[in-house]
């Protein structure tokens, strides 16, 4: 029963409530990059929020991908404002840990991004990635501009035909247009850099995506 409770959505009539009136407090600065964790951000630059699980060895990922300016995990894809740790892993909120990636696209594509987050887990496995079960540990892609869509849906075919050939079932990966991204409580950003021996529980599929190579 606690399985299929952590694995099936809560509807929002059941969500946790939350709170309105009390934001989580962040960090001045990336504990790696030294750059801010809040915005408004430098001009140019744009944002991409990945779900890949655990956001601990998520995030990692990003802020070691050249081009990327920051990094912050928090959740969203849920219902519950300014939802804690505990609340979002209990399956009540709704939301996926995420990581909100800050981005120079002189630098760094977003189709280079996207490369990262399909190649960096399984976007095959439903409500959960490797030993994590839950709602939280779905696979996302909460897009932030109308022109990444098409990117998303592109790189999704190019990595589904990829994968099928590899015997491996069909694209989970929920996406769809960013609502809220709420930070996480100032411990887990950049976790494993403050915690080399940490826990990380994402791995790839060994299968490459093709985004961004010529045929």
């Amino acid at each position: 029963m606690l399985f299929r409770q952590k694995t099936e959505m809560v509807t929002p009539d059941a969500a946790l409530p939350g709170r309105t009136d009390q934001t989580m407090p962040v960090p001045e600065r990336h504990f790696v990059l030294d750059a801010p964790l809040l915005g408004p951000w430098p001009e140019g630059m744009q944002t991409a929020v990945f779900g890949l699980g655990c956001f601990w060895g998520a995030e990692r990922k990003f802020w070691q991908t050249e081009g990327v300016y920051s990094t912050a995990v928090g959740y969203a894809g849920g219902y519950t404002p300014n939802a804690t740790y505990e609340e979002a892993c209990s399956g009540r909120t709704g939301h996926a840990e995420v990581v909100l990636v800050v981005f120079d696209p002189t630098k760094v594509t977003f189709e280079q991004l996207l490369k990262v987050f399909w190649e960096n887990h399984d976007p095959t496995q439903g409500m959960r990635q490797g030993n994590d079960m839950g709602t939280q540990y779905r696979s996302a892609i909460y897009t932030t501009d109308p022109s990444q869509d098409a990117a998303v849906q592109s790189s999704l075919a190019m990595y589904q035909e990829r994968l099928r050939a590899a015997r491996y079932p069909d694209i989970t990966t929920e996406v769809k247009a960013l609502t809220e991204f709420f930070y996480a409580e100032p411990y887990h950003q950049q976790y494993l850099a403050k915690n080399p021996n940490g826990y990380c529980g994402i791995g790839g599929t060994g299968v490459s995506c093709p985004i961004g190579v010529q045929a």
